[in-house]
């Protein structure tokens, strides 16, 4: 083989070889990351358990709780305060069971207030983990609604907390729950939709 083959020959392993170590450190990467975002946001479920956000609002279906008090004014015989009971004015004004989307996803979201604060809870939530999910209160649009929709006027209210289990989220102040309707469970990374529901106001 003369000197100009050989070197023809050699460049083309060459750029073969550099080709090849591209290729296979692309793909290396490419699992690298599905590892950390793949295995760890994907098969491996964060269960979260956080108790109702106001007292004795034990379930979604039950009413205004009646806690103990103690009345400073109210004594007994030896001059001990007494206990009394008041109703607490936290009540559900809306709720909406959570529908599929790009993930198959189960659960109820509540809206819960009382007179200074208000809370989206999630109650029961099954969906898959994933990297990046964000809670959104999304506006003019119903749970079925196009993925661009979802995510063009939204209020976050921050990241999921767990993808099993029940959560609550503090609802800002002036943020209109008519308006604001649909909650979903929104994968930023990937701009899909994992669950969403429809808040219906409560009669």
């Amino acid at each position: 083989m003369s000197r100009s083959l050989r070197s023809v020959s050699w460049s083309t392993r060459r750029r073969v070889g550099i080709g090849a170590f591209t290729v296979l450190a692309m793909t290396a990467a490419a699992w690298l990351a599905f590892g950390y975002f793949g295995v760890q946001g994907v098969f491996i479920d964060k269960h979260v358990n956080e108790a109702t956000p106001f007292i004795g609002a034990a379930s979604a279906a039950e009413p205004a709780a009646v806690a103990p008090t103690i009345r400073p004014d109210a004594t007994t015989p030896t001059g001990s305060p007494t206990a009394t009971t008041t109703t607490v004015t936290a009540h559900q004004t809306a709720a909406g069971a959570f529908v599929s989307r790009a993930h198959t996803t189960t659960g109820q979201a509540i809206v819960v207030m009382d007179a200074t604060r208000t809370f989206l809870r999630i109650i029961d939530l099954a969906t898959e983990n994933g990297p990046d999910v964000r809670v959104y209160l999304s506006a003019g649009v119903d749970a079925h609604a196009a993925e661009g929709k979802l995510d063009d006027d939204f209020v976050s209210l921050g990241n999921l907390k767990g993808n099993i289990g029940s959560q609550n989220y503090e609802v800002p102040a002036g943020v209109d729950l008519t308006r604001y309707r649909t909650v979903v469970l929104w994968c930023k990374r990937f701009s899909v939709a994992f669950g969403t529901a429809d808040l219906e106001l409560s009669a």
